[in-house]
């Protein structure tokens, strides 16, 4: 046998052999230097082998892991216990309906519902039970989800395997009927405004970018389905949508650092597109719609976005006008624009905004803004579904690290919040027992890194509780700060929960990205080193008992850390990890390869092969002691694929002279986000968090 299976039958930790992986070395030569993969074999999905080798590993895992199937369990039980299984959602308005979807208890997915709006007594319609859509099914995700105008058909997309690829469906909201239509590989989903016209966008199969865009009409052969649109640059990206006053369809072609914008009068779907703006390198923008002008949030006049406005008919970079100047301080992250005001949704020293501002009349002039006031120092707020144009309410979510998740309603005359629903957690849920925290650590360099801090204040030591570092840290994403309550359990337990808002993240503005990508990507590892230090010479934790965790760029984050420092950690979790950066970025044959250019660099340029090739986990992993780690990804992953980790844990095996466990678990029938019913998501949780506690134990 090529690959040594042996794991399973043994019970024993200390009498366990975990597989290894053979070798077949394979050499790629560029830029003077040899890059050599043993494990490039892995890659081969559909051979036996393969799945053998995965296989084993998951028994293996499982094996190690026995000893915790009773915390497993008690941890899965705490979770659902802090859980409303049967709840239903805020409902919101949209033309002659309210909508909601509501859980029940032991069913794993949503059931989306609606009712007629203004009537007592209103009889519920359930539109799409997605438990009924997963009977049979190992996998069920939802894509686009979009009602007609005249509310009698529902547009949907569904995955049936995780690979993020969805197929649309149309249904008779008055029959209940499915009808015939059906596309493959769809995105983006728009009805058009004479309520039987629907656009899609359709996915590359090779490079799985959504290129296309398609014009259906119900009823029609798919065959006859109008190709509208074509985009050939492969670095782009197409998605489709319709302004809130519902006038427009808007095309947007976007790359990591380009954007373009068309758009299409709703009602005449036939008639041509308009482009708003030609397409400049590094220049983004986006647009809404109101009373006959574009306003657009632009990158034009700096990184962290200004307002303008243009006229439909003139809507040129050269007709803008601005109602917002671009801020060094302040990142214009959205706007939410209504007929009578608009709201700028804004992040100024790592902390999200939400200032609300009146048109005097029809035209563009404002009132002084008014900003929505939050009372705890680490939070989130963001936009809640608002599908109105003419309203004079605003909702909005509001959570943090302490407080369960919040739709309130504000009203702009009064400029009033009323909370709508507060997330129940029940079990015992005490706000008061914990305490959230805002720090800043200072990088090499000076930078001052944000960090966000939650522990139970009965619990909290000096210097002694384990501590649980996340980070990300890419593609300008600004780490999200909500409450979990799965979280409790470790919580409960002593443990200070932490959250590193690093370079290459969003959450200081764009100029924060660019300080932790392309060739300033370094910073993102070492801010989550300086964090981490950081927050054991303040007391947070015990230096000895320190767990990270991160998913997908942030599993990057979690290899790159650990070779630069492996002794500073003791338990590591990484989700779906990128961690072989050099041979997934040098094949653009490979989904997203391409586009990745604008946040990684091309390695096919020397001063980006060299620079990638510094920090790539893979490559970088030597002879010595590593912390233990779990290490954790899907067979049908369609963004970091099964065998970067598998390749990662197959050649750091033969590396590592420490006895701490190194352990590789592939979900076979999940993608990039794991499990997808809520159910079996909280089961995979239970499982990383008692890993967590094997090996970092409570206070």
């Amino acid at each position: 046998m090529a690959t040594d299976m042996s794991t399973a039958e043994n019970t024993t930790p200390q009498t366990l052999h975990a597989p290894i992986a053979r070798r077949e070395p394979k050499q790629t030569t560029l830029h003077g230097h040899t890059l050599v993969d043993a494990y490039a074999w892995l890659r081969e999905k559909t051979s036996p082998e393969v799945i053998a080798y995965l296989e084993a590993e998951n028994a293996y895992t499982n094996a190690i892991m026995s000893p915790t199937e009773a915390l497993q369990k008690i941890l899965y039980d705490e979770m659902v216990s802090h859980i409303k299984e049967t709840d239903v959602s805020v409902p919101f308005p949209d033309g002659s309906f309210v909508y909601y979807s509501r859980t029940e208890q032991s069913l794993q997915y949503p059931i989306y519902c609606r009712k007629l709006r203004d009537a007592e007594d209103a009889t519920e319609q359930v539109i799409l039970d997605v438990n009924a859509l997963a009977e049979g099914e190992a996998f069920m995700a939802l894509g686009g989800f979009t009602v007609s105008d005249d509310g009698n058909l529902l547009a949907y997309s569904t995955d049936t395997t995780g690979f993020r690829q969805y197929t649309l469906h149309v249904k008779n909201l008055r029959s209940g009927e499915i009808l015939s239509e059906k596309a493959e590989r769809v995105g983006s989903i728009v009805w058009a405004g004479d309520y039987h016209t629907l656009f899609y966008t359709v996915e590359d199969e090779e490079q799985k970018r959504q290129f296309q865009l398609y014009r259906h009409v119900v009823g029609a052969p798919h065959a006859e389905d109008a190709l509208v649109y074509e985009e050939m640059d492969e670095r782009f990206n197409l998605g489709a949508g319709r302004t809130r006053d519902g006038k427009y369809i808007m095309l947007e072609a976007s790359s990591h650092t380009t954007s373009e914008v068309q758009f299409l009068p709703a009602d005449t779907p036939e008639s041509g597109w308009t482009v708003i703006q030609t397409r400049e390198d590094d220049l983004e923008y986006y647009a809404e719609h109101r009373n006959g002008s574009f306003l657009i949030r632009s990158n034009d006049a700096g990184r962290n976005f200004r307002l303008v406005s243009a006229p439909v008919d003139r809507p040129g970079r050269e007709n803008w006008t601005e109602i917002l100047p671009h801020r060094a301080e302040v990142m214009l992250e959205d706007v939410d624009l209504f007929a009578s005001f608009y709201v700028a949704c804004e992040r100024a020293n790592g902390l999200p905004r939400l200032r609300v501002f009146d048109f005097e009349d029809a035209g563009l002039a404002t009132r002084a803004p008014r900003e929505i006031t939050f009372p705890e120092p680490v939070y989130s707020t963001h936009p809640h579904v608002n599908r109105e144009f003419e309203t004079t309410k605003y909702r909005y979510s509001y959570q943090s690290l302490v407080s369960p998740a919040s739709v309130y309603e504000y009203d702009v005359a009064s400029g009033d919040s009323t909370l709508l629903k507060q997330q129940e957690v029940p079990g015992g849920f005490d706000h008061a027992l914990y305490q959230s925290e805002r720090i800043f650590a200072r990088a090499q360099d000076g930078a001052e890194v944000p960090v966000s801090i939650v522990y139970r204040r009965d619990k909290k030591g000096a210097g002694t509780n384990p501590l649980w570092i996340y980070g990300y840290g890419s593609y300008g994403y600004a780490l999200p700060i909500g409450f979990n309550s799965s979280r409790l359990s470790l919580l409960d337990r002593g443990f200070v929960l932490a959250y590193a808002h690093i370079r290459g993240g969003g959450d200081m503005g764009k100029p924060w990205h660019d300080a932790g990508r392309l060739m300033e990507k370094l910073n993102t590892f070492s801010d989550f080193i300086a964090v981490t230090e950081h927050l054991v010479a303040l007391g947070y934790g015990d230096a000895r008992r320190v767990g990270i965790e991160g998913g997908s760029a942030g599993g990057l984050l979690m290899g790159a850390a650990v070779n630069m420092k492996p002794e500073l950690f003791r338990a590591v979790v990484s989700h779906v990890p990128f961690v072989d950066v050099m041979n997934t970025m040098l094949d653009a044959s490979l989904p997203l390869t391409v586009p990745e250019y604008e946040e990684w660099g091309n390695p096919n340029e020397k001063p980006a092969f060299e620079y990638m090739l510094s920090y790539s986990p893979y490559d970088n992993l030597k002879a010595g002691a590593y912390p233990a780690m779990l290490i954790k990804t899907s067979l049908n992953d369609s963004q970091v694929m099964y065998w970067e980790p598998a390749k990662y844990v197959a050649r750091l095996r033969t590396l590592k002279s420490d006895k701490s466990v190194l352990l590789l678990h592939t979900n076979m029938s999940a993608g990039h986000g794991g499990a997808s019913g809520r159910y079996d998501y909280l089961k995979e949780i239970a499982f990383d968090y008692a890993f967590l506690l094997k090996e970092l134990g409570e206070e």
